[in-house]
């Protein structure tokens, strides 16, 4: 008996994983270096005791969702309700609700690569078409190229990601505004994808209105010490809340993240402390990444992106920056980005290994984890590349 097959458009997918290892210092996963505080678990504890565990949870999520519009409202002219928030299971699951929505057969997506990979992956998931625009050398946004190729193929959904993924660069106000009159210009949705929003200057928050056709997801992964949640949430014009509610599933998000998301939520000038002592460590960390044989990319993420710049390497990087790189010179700065990566992890530290990603050959990606975990990185990258 021959077993099913999945949709053709399936085949070639890849699952999205990244590399667990027993180390000592953990830097590979973007997630907040210290737990909530101590408070908030007790809180958790106490509200599980008059849990109803027979019954369903509120399928509405209306406590949560209303927490969560009072706490972002003061970055949004005119404020917020519940009716501009959606929550789900991560920020993934809202990507993928949007491409269920807006996406599938016949539609088209457009992301500006490097960036987030699930972006694609769920479109591909959802039966979505996926158009790249290539980042310059830089990566930068190229705007003429962005704001041509939305014009050329009249994606469904636009996807911006800043703080990028991997890169940690931040798209100016101008930028996402001309993006946002561009999408609008063929009927399109633009979903601005700030997962790591708060350790930005600025946020795509304040250009939410009614009449609008812009989205944010945020998450409680990264700033609210919560990845083992798996809580992420949208804010939208209310007309794209109605239509996410079609194609969420009843009572997807449980009683327990619910009752923590908004016990979290409690603890904001706990989580602007935990932020902002990670942007210190982060200006830190890249000042100490510079007085070392390393590229590095400007961050406004709680990451930074670099490249170690063996003698290979950097002839191969000197080559990129001019738009001559060699394959040869490609694959050996991939290779020594993986020695460098086995190196660190032979000291005990592990870090994003980036190399075989597209257009990212030996780059590696360090989270910001405590003091003495950066101190660690720092201590152990400067021992391999000397």
């Amino acid at each position: 008996m021959a077993r099913p097959k999945v949709r053709s458009s399936l085949d070639l997918i890849a699952g999205y994983h990244s590399a667990q290892v027993d180390v000592e210092v953990r830097l590979n996963t973007n997630e907040s270096p210290e737990p909530p505080p101590s408070g908030f678990v007790d809180a958790l504890k106490e509200s599980l005791d008059s849990l109803q565990w027979n019954r369903y949870p509120d399928r509405e999520a209306r406590a949560l969702r209303d927490r969560i519009a009072q706490v972002e409202s003061p970055l949004v002219s005119g404020g917020l309700s519940a009716e501009n928030i959606c929550v789900a299971n991560g920020s993934n699951e809202i990507l993928q609700s949007l491409c269920l929505a807006y996406g599938g057969p016949n539609r088209s997506v457009l992301t500006f690569e490097p960036t987030y990979a699930l972006h694609q992956h769920i479109a591909q998931v959802c039966g979505t078409d996926v158009k790249h625009v290539e980042r310059d050398s830089e990566f930068q946004l190229d705007l003429d190229q962005a704001l041509a190729a939305i014009v050329e193929h009249r994606p469904s959904i636009t996807f911006l990601c800043s703080p990028n993924n991997p890169t940690g660069m931040v798209e100016s106000s101008s930028t996402v505004r001309a993006v946002l009159d561009a999408v609008e210009s063929v009927d399109g949705l633009l979903v601005v994808d700030e997962a790591y929003g708060q350790f930005a200057a600025w946020s795509a928050l304040g250009l939410i209105e009614e009449e609008r056709s812009i989205v944010v997801t945020r998450t409680y992964s990264k700033t609210w010490s919560a990845a083992a949640l798996r809580l992420g949430y949208l804010v939208a014009p209310t007309w794209v809340i109605e239509q996410l509610d079609k194609v969420l599933l009843p009572y997807h998000l449980d009683a327990v993240t619910q009752a923590a998301g908004l016990l979290a939520l409690e603890y904001q000038s706990e989580m602007e402390q935990r932020v902002a002592g990670l942007v210190g460590e982060r200006t830190r960390v890249s000042a100490a990444l510079a007085d070392l044989p390393v590229q590095q990319w400007p961050s406004e993420a709680n990451f930074i992106l670099f490249r170690p710049l063996g003698p290979a390497a950097a002839a191969a990087s000197a080559d990129t920056a001019t738009g001559t790189a060699t394959d040869t010179h490609t694959a050996l700065a991939g290779n020594f980005g993986d020695l460098v990566w086995q190196g660190l992890v032979d000291r005990s530290v592990l870090v994003r290994n980036c190399s075989s990603w597209p257009r990212l050959s030996g780059c590696l990606r360090v989270t910001l984890g405590t003091a003495a975990e950066n101190t660690k990185f720092l201590d152990a990258l400067g021992d391999v590349l000397t």
